[in-house]
Parts: C-alpha cells; structure tokens; sequence
C-alpha cells in the first residue's frame, strides 16, 4: 500500500531532492490539494490551480512566502531578534504595499538597464570559461554557474565580487533557516550568519546616502534617511537580500539543471550546437523541465475550499510550480524534454500574476549567454566519469551543490 502523501511528502528526503516528479504526479492524480506534515502547510499541485491562487491576492496573501514554519531553539531566536526577524520583501507583499515596492523594481530591472548589459555578462562568461577551458574538465557550480550571476547581480548591486563568498554563506543561511531541519548548532550559526548578510546590505544602503552611484542599493535607499525610495529601512535591507537570492541563486540553478538537462539529452543538445538560434527557447523549456524555485508558500486568509478541498483562515499553502510545470492538463507529454517547444501555457518558473519575477529577463539573459558560451566552448561536454554531481538540500530552491563535468579540451599552448 502506497504511503499517504501527507507524510511521503517531503521536500529534504533523498529520493525527492534527487528525482521528485513521481512524487508529484502522483498527487495530481490522487490529491491534487494534499496536507504536508513536513511542511505543515497544504501543498498545491496542478497548474490550474496554482495559477487562480496566485490571481487572487485577497484570499490567499504572499505575507510569509519565504518564512519557515519551524520553532527555533531559544539561542536561534534571540540571534535573529538582532536583525529583522521579519522578512519584509516585494515577494511577500500583497497590495498596496507590493505596488509600492514594485514600482521601485521596475526601475531597477527596467528593460533597458537588462538589454544593456549583455556585452558585460558576455565578457565575463567567457572570462570564466578562459581560467578552465583548457583543463579538460571544472566544478561547473564553482568556477562558472555560481561566479557568472553572482558578477552581474553583485555589479547591478553595487557590491564587490570579493565579497560574492561571504554573501553567498549569509544567502545559503536563510535557506537552511528556512527548512529549519537542520542541528542547533547549524542553525545558531546559520542565524548569525543571516543576520551579518542584513548588516552588510544596511551599512552599504546607508552609505549609498552620502555617496550616491548608478546602482540598485543607490536606488533602494530609503527616503528617510535621505535616499529617493518609498521604503522603511527594513524593506530596503529585506528587497536586497532578495534580489541577491532571485539573480544569483536561481540562475545558479537554472544554468546547472539546464546543462544536466541537455547531457541526458545529446539529441536535444546536437540540435542546440546546430541552431543556436534554439537558445532562447531552450532556456525556456529548461526552466519550465527544472524551476529553480521549487514553489512558494501563501497563506489563507478567509475560510475557503480550493480543488474541493476545504482550507481554513490561517493556513498555509505550498505553491509546487514544480509540478504545475509538468501538469498533464497544461502540457502534451510534459515529461519530454523539448527545446523546440513553444506551448501556448506559459510555465510557472518566474510564477504569475502580481509576482511574476521581475527580473525575469535578467535571467533569460544569463541563462542564453551562459548555454551559448559553454556549448561554443566546451565541445564534446559531459558529466565527470569518477565524479558524481550532487544537489542542494532546500526547500525552496532546486539546484546543485557540485557539477563536475569534463570535455575535449584542446591542449594548452606552450607560450599561452
């Protein structure tokens, strides 16, 4: 007898970080609107769905998308209580408040800043690819798929690449804060951690006052204390942390599920090598194949039934675009894996509705100028024979952790 969903659902088990689709298929199939217990909160599967909670802001609210349901040991909670232990971002915002910080984002990520950039993220793509081309082989998490947004983001941002290392902990830990599984002792340091990413982004906004530049920290400094945008301080540090995690984690991800994605698939990626032109699509079906977000909680504000399943004021819903993304009902043979796909449902990647992703086209960017690159570049690229991959253990985010990967390199020249 199969194990009821609302205990085989678990996000952090082994099986589900390394291959979940089963999983979810078969809850479309059996209960569509299921109760996690590892979650404590109500997972929502198929794409119709998810699409009508996220166009109705006012029964079911973003307040609390990013916050963990886990109860902190007392030593977790008082290092918290030293930053802002709420999480007030444009992600969980509802209306007037999410018009007000959306406003400020639009001009921050406007469709000409993003276009801009392209002979930038160009350079360095193939900066990084210079330091391991001819090697024959490269952590590709490390050395490419982690530097590459992290340099555009860090750039857009106003912050140095050196300090990209000491980001990336504090962003790591509020993932881990956020699955709240992990030792106290993880934890306690996880806390501090997370609460030194605040700082930073404090000190650098408040500094951005006295010295303004052509920067989204210059941009998300608050009027208050003398800066031009509509936000508390706290909403300033929160956003920041937040575009850090959405343009540079997520397209982490996508760049290392989308290379796995077309090695498994060498008919997918003879085709891409022949047709660049296929780029823009590719990334696309990549993100719609392996959503770096694997989904997004809301909460419920009034009694109310959802898929015929009634849901009580208060409680909380995992949005699993994950799922939604390979629906049946919203995609032909969604499980197949095609770059010339171009289906008339969008998919959930970048979410929907008031949320849809703002940088969206940020990441569109990287992820075409990276696929392009690393196939021009890489030829005959395939997973590490000895080395295995392994991915990342959150909830919210689906990537790796480690890519080894190895190519024909050609060898290096004596006097290069």
């Amino acid at each position: 007898m199969a194990t009821e969903l609302s205990t085989a659902f678990n996000p952090m088990a082994p099986d589900q970080i390394d291959d979940p689709y089963p999983l979810y298929a078969r809850a479309r199939r059996e209960r569509p609107v299921f109760f996690a217990e590892s979650l404590g909160a109500w997972v929502v599967t198929r794409y119709a769905d998810i699409a009508a909670v996220t166009r109705d802001t006012e029964r079911f609210s973003s307040t609390g998308a990013l916050e963990s349901s886990a109860v902190f040991p007392d030593e977790v909670t008082d290092t918290l209580r030293t930053g802002y232990l709420e999480f007030q971002s444009l992600v969980q915002s509802d209306p007037p408040d999410h018009t007000r910080v959306r406003n400020v984002f639009n001009k921050a990520l406007s469709p000409q800043r993003v276009a801009a950039l392209e002979p930038k993220v160009r350079a360095i793509a193939d900066e990084l690819i210079d330091g391991f081309v001819h090697d024959g082989e490269v952590e590709l998490i490390e050395r490419f798929a982690f530097p590459l947004p992290g340099a555009v983001i860090g750039e857009l941002l106003g912050v140095p690449r050196s300090d990209l290392p000491r980001l990336k902990r504090g962003s790591n830990a509020k993932q881990i804060l956020l699955a709240g599984v992990a030792p106290p002792a993880l934890l306690a340091e996880c806390a501090r951690e997370f609460v030194d990413l605040q700082r930073y982004f404090g000190a650098h906004i408040e500094a951005r006052v006295g010295e303004p530049r052509g920067d989204l920290l210059t941009l998300l400094a608050p009027i208050d204390i003398g800066g031009t945008a509509p936000l508390t301080m706290q909403e300033a540090v929160c956003n920041a942390i937040d575009l850090l995690a959405a343009g540079h984690e997520t397209t982490t991800d996508m760049i290392g599920n989308g290379m796995t994605l077309l090695m498994a698939h060498p008919e997918q990626l003879a085709a891409l090598r022949a047709d660049p032109s296929l780029v823009p699509d590719a990334v696309d079906e990549i993100l719609r194949m392996e959503a770096p977000v694997r989904g997004l909680f809301r909460r419920v504000t009034v009694d109310t039934t959802l898929a015929g399943v009634a849901l009580p004021a208060g409680a909380r819903l995992f949005l699993l675009y994950g799922s939604a993304n390979r629906d049946e009902q919203a995609y032909p043979d969604p499980d197949a894996f095609d770059i010339r796909r171009r289906p008339a449902t969008p998919h959930l990647a970048f979410s929907k509705g008031i949320h849809y992703c703002v940088g969206n086209a940020l990441a569109r960017l990287e992820g075409r100028v990276a696929f392009e690159r690393l196939l021009a570049r890489l030829p005959g690229v395939r997973l590490h024979p000895t080395r295995p991959a392994e991915r990342r253990a959150f909830i919210i985010l689906r990537g790796y952790e480690r890519l080894p990967l190895v190519w024909d390199a050609a060898p290096r020249r004596a006097n290069a």
